[in-house]
């Protein structure tokens, strides 16, 4: 009974309270405040994210939704009062080294909360960088490159006073400044470091407009995150064909969100704002990670890097395939374990092949894996009405906690909540 009203237990018919972050800090049900969220399409995934969000909304939590590609939240964001960004070719931009609100919170900060702060802005660009490198290649940069980005992102901030953008990371790459020289290792040699650099600063370049990227994350941001309020990146301008443009969006959304959430419990923390509280949605995790080899790592490590208290997460996901069918084993592994650190697993209808998996990462006992391939049972034709029926699975999920008897429930929408989660609107234009 604490936490946001998901619905009635199909067992007992008694009302089911549950979000992560309630069940961290005032249930202290587990052990930290995130979830993981697993069901076919069309089930109701984004709906039950929606209730939790609008629910934390209404005890104070800002709900941040870092890509939506449907989209699935704007509606929501929007009745909240909140702040909508649009994304994608010719719609708005991203800055891939913007620090958002981070440089200008630092400079607020003294002493060593200055500096850690300065630290996450500079990993975290570091680490958007090499995300869309990775993205190009299909592999992740070098080690030596990576360590040449690190230094060149260093001069880079020494160099100018405002917000840089990619083409002068190229261009303090071409100038060839010592430090970045000794640690490329190029022996003395001018013509060696051309050729130690070439495929970075070819990757680099590609990101600049003319590759399949487009200008989207090379020209300066078009509309900053605000910290006091719902926001939703409207990614859905952004093709489905386009998969690497949709997960390059969608990385650079989390990365530039959670440096913006950083500020915030930086300042918090020192007494210079007050203490917010954050719901962050990762939607569409599959998109991202099946690009390319090490994209696992660079989502470990945006995620890894917001620990702070006061921030609560949910991933979105189909199905545990698309986790488990990377093609590096290192990757499945880390994959599999963003489900086992999720203090909560949410189970919606799923195939019956898909449980040998799932139960590898959360205990399931026979009765509840018979109950969610139950649920992905295909909708009814009714031949009289000429039209299918509901999904007998539509609305219904399993809370997951640990070894514990999951939690099966039915979400029902109340009169109020129609309009925003609507997701049909073209269909009756």
């Amino acid at each position: 009974m604490i936490g946001v009203p998901l619905g009635r237990n199909l067992l007992t018919g008694s009302t089911v309270c549950a979000d992560p972050i309630s069940w961290f800090t005032r249930a202290r049900l587990i052990h930290n405040p995130s979830a993981f969220l697993l069901g076919q399409p069309g089930l109701g995934k984004s709906t039950v994210v929606r209730r939790m969000a609008l629910g934390l909304a209404g005890y104070g939590v800002h709900p941040l939704i870092f890509g939506d590609l449907k989209p699935d939240y704007v509606d929501l964001v929007r009745a909240l009062g909140g702040q909508v960004i649009t994304l994608g070719r010719g719609r708005g931009f991203l800055n891939a080294l913007d620090p958002g609100e981070g440089k200008q919170a630092a400079a607020r900060l003294t002493g060593s909360a200055r500096r850690a702060l300065e630290a996450d802005v500079h990993g975290r660009r570091l680490n958007m960088v090499a995300s869309l490198i990775t993205i190009l290649r299909g592999a992740p940069p070098t080690d030596r490159e990576e360590t040449i980005l690190n230094a060149a992102l260093k001069i880079l901030d020494e160099r100018h006073s405002g917000v840089p953008v990619l083409k002068d990371l190229v261009q303090v790459i071409k100038d060839a400044p010592e430090t970045v020289r000794a640690l490329a290792l190029d022996r003395g040699s001018l013509d060696r470091y051309r050729n130690i650099t070439e495929n970075l600063e070819s990757s680099l370049t590609a990101l600049l407009g003319e590759g399949r990227l487009g200008e989207t994350f090379s020209r300066p941001t078009t509309e900053p995150m605000r910290r006091d309020a719902p926001v939703c990146f409207d990614v859905s301008a952004i093709d489905d064909s386009e998969e690497l443009l949709q997960a390059a969006a969608l990385l650079s959304c989390w990365s530039y969100g959670f440096g913006a959430v950083a500020a915030a419990q930086a300042l918090a923390d020192a007494g210079l704002e007050p203490q917010r509280h954050y719901f962050l949605v990762l939607d569409e995790l599959w998109r991202v990670l099946r690009v390319g080899r090490g994209l696992v790592d660079r989502v470990d490590a945006l995620t890894r890097l917001n620990r702070q208290r006061g921030v609560g997460t949910v991933m979105i996901t189909h199905t545990m395939k698309d986790l488990l069918a990377l093609p590096s084993e290192e990757d499945r592994m880390k994959a599999a374990g963003f489900v086992e650190r999720a203090g909560m697993v949410i189970c919606g209808g799923l195939p019956q092949d898909e449980m040998p998996r799932l139960s590898q990462v959360v205990t399931m006992t026979a009765v509840e894996q018979r109950m969610i391939t139950d649920w992905s049972t295909p909708p009814s034709w009714d031949a009289q009405a000429g039209t299918e029926a509901d999904p007998p699975g539509r609305g219904n999920f399993l809370v997951k906690v640990g070894g514990r008897p999951g939690i099966p429930l039915h979400l029902d929408l109340t009169a109020s909540e129609l309009d925003v989660n609507n997701t049909n609107r073209r269909w009756q234009k």
